[in-house]
C-alpha cells in the first residue's frame, strides 16, 4: 500500500510499499481475480438464465399457430426467443403427448418435435 509522509521540515511525501508487500500481496491479487473470472465465463458459458414465457397478444397468437400445427390440445408452456426460434410452444395433446412447436416472429411454424426427444416431426405433420 502507499503511505503518505510528513517530514519535519512539512513536506509531504509517498512512501512507496516495501518489496515484501508485494511479493505477498500479488498473488491474492491474481487469485482472486482468477476466481472472479473463472465465475463470470462459467455464468455466460452456461448461456441460459431462466426461461422468459410469451405474454400478451403474442401468447394469444403464439398459442393459436401453434394449436392449428398440432391439431388441437392444449398449451402448457410457452418460451421467447428459443434456441431453434423466436417463440417455442409445448402442446399436450389429447393422448398425453408433449410436442414442442418453434414459430419465428411472424408466428409461422418453423418446426415441431416430440417434446424430450429432439426428434423432428416437421415431415410428419
Amino acid at each position: 500500500m502507499l503511505g503518505a509522509t510528513m517530514s519535519l521540515r512539512g513536506e509531504v511525501g509517498v512512501q512507496m510499499p516495501s518489496r515484501k508487500s508485494w511479493i505477498v500481496g500479488a498473488p491474492l491479487v491474481v487469485t482472486a481475480v482468477g476466481i472472479g473470472g473463472g465465475t463470470a465465463v462459467a455464468a455466460t458459458s452456461a448461456g441460459e438464465g431462466p426461461d422468459a414465457p410469451i405474454t400478451g397478444e403474442a401468447l394469444s397468437r403464439a398459442s393459436a399457430a401453434a394449436l392449428a400445427h398440432t391439431g388441437g390440445g392444449s398449451v402448457t408452456e410457452t418460451e421467447v426467443d428459443d434456441e431453434q426460434g423466436a417463440y417455442e410452444v409445448e402442446v399436450t395433446r389429447s393422448d398425453g403427448t408433449r410436442v414442442d412447436v418453434h414459430l419465428d416472429a411472424g408466428f409461422a411454424v418453423l418446426s415441431t418435435e416430440a417434446d424430450g426427444s429432439g426428434e423432428d416431426e416437421a415431415a410428419s405433420r
